[in-house]
């Protein structure tokens, strides 16, 4: 049972209810699940609260609505956030406290028709260890990144949805770079917030608000004379510019981009005006990212899936998989699944990939040519886990139905 409603139960029961007991339960149920978010929202008859474990929202419990107002306010106090205003988004941070383990929040409060959503992002500075050699990359990805970060200049870009792992990626990839060089090295970053204060590491938090974007910012840093510099994310035209330039005169830049598939990143930088001929000069690679739940080792057992499933498995693959499944147990909360693993796709740039650049070919026709030079596809690579059984198939298809080859 979830410390929320136990205490829900015994305390409301009593008449001595404290929301701030609550809030602290709630907060203490989705630590306890390993959550990265906690969703706390109004519905038609209750507020709704809900973690999200492994990538999927879990319920947690259910509240009473006229309870909304007063948790709403309890948050906002623990983030210094403006008690007495309703109905305006509004963010902010808590620091981690002894009876939440530590644990860092960010919080986001949104208005709706019911009231306010919380959206609570955690923080374990437990659970991150920023090393490349733990993140469970496949052998190719890692060979293929490794070799990138001895550059140094040019651009080495990450694409993938919320929450894919690509800010832990480059945080690693940093600290990669330290562990190497060490206080030889000059590094700066631009981020949008700063999630974790790393050591020997300059990072800058954007504030466009005051018009401190990320474009004024990588202005300035480059004044810094930094070696190697992180970007958040390459939001406009402006900041792709930027850090296309600084990648072209002698800086080692890091930064993330929204496309589908890593081929995509140099159709997208095309769409932002910047000209073909400098991206094949100065991107190194692309990495895509995706996360898949890992089979719960506790409860683990073999299967067969259906034929619908297995009708994207190659015949000659089947009779040697090994597919596996959760079927739910105490230690994985019931769901089959403990912790994730990424599934990736490490795109380097070579030469006859450049000449295609040139030529400005739509994405499908870069993505041929860097398969034909050996990148293997995030497809490939999750099926990989499937057929070990380290995720289940269905988990393979349900991330990685848009990327099937």
């Amino acid at each position: 049972m979830s410390y929320t409603i136990q205490y829900l139960q015994s305390e409301m029961a009593a008449q001595g209810f404290e929301v701030s007991v609550l809030v602290s339960c709630l907060v203490q149920d989705a630590i306890r699940l390993g959550a990265s978010d906690l969703h706390i929202e109004p519905w038609e008859n209750s507020i709704a609260a809900r973690a999200r474990v492994n990538g999927v929202l879990t319920e947690v419990a259910h509240l009473p609505l006229e309870l909304m107002d007063k948790i709403s306010m309890r948050f906002k106090v623990m983030a210094n956030l403006v008690t007495y205003q309703a109905g305006m988004p509004q963010d902010g941070t808590a620091v981690g406290s002894p009876e939440l383990e530590g644990v860092q929040l960010r919080v986001s409060i949104f208005p709706t028709t019911r009231g306010e959503k919380i959206v609570v992002r955690l923080f374990d500075p437990r659970d991150r260890r920023f090393d490349l050699g733990t993140l469970g990359f496949e052998e190719s990805t890692l060979h293929g990144m490794l070799k990138t970060l001895k550059r140094t200049s040019g651009l080495l870009l990450f694409t993938g949805p919320t929450g894919s792992g690509k800010t832990s990626t480059m945080y690693s990839a940093l600290c990669y770079i330290m562990q190497r060089d060490g206080t030889s090295v000059s590094i700066s970053t631009v981020e949008d917030p700063v999630e974790f204060n790393l050591p020997m590491v300059s990072q800058t938090q954007i504030n466009p608000a005051q018009e401190f974007t990320y474009a004024v910012a990588l202005k300035s840093i480059m004044r810094q004379d930094p070696q190697v510099i992180m970007v958040g994310e390459i939001r406009d035209p402006e900041t792709a510019a930027i850090a296309v330039q600084a990648g072209l005169t002698g800086h080692l830049v890091l930064s993330t981009i929204h496309c589908g598939v890593s081929a995509g990143a140099f159709t997208r930088l095309i769409n932002m005006n910047i000209e073909a001929f400098m991206l094949a000069s100065s991107i190194l690679g692309v990495m895509g990212l995706r996360m898949v739940r890992r089979i719960c080792p506790n409860c683990a057992e073999p299967y067969m899936p259906s034929p619908s499933q297995l009708k994207v498995v190659p015949e000659s693959l089947v009779a040697q998989a090994q597919f596996r499944r959760g079927v739910g147990c105490d230690q994985c909360n019931q769901s089959g699944y403990a912790g994730r693993l990424p599934v990736s796709e490490m795109l380097v740039v070579d030469e006859p990939f450049r000449e295609a650049v040139l030529k400005k070919m739509p994405t499908s026709a870069l993505e041929d040519i860097a398969i034909q030079q050996g990148m293997r596809t995030l497809w490939q690579n999750g099926l990989s886990r499937a057929l070990s059984g380290q995720t289940s198939l269905e988990e393979t298809i349900r991330v990685l139905a848009a990327d099937m080859m």
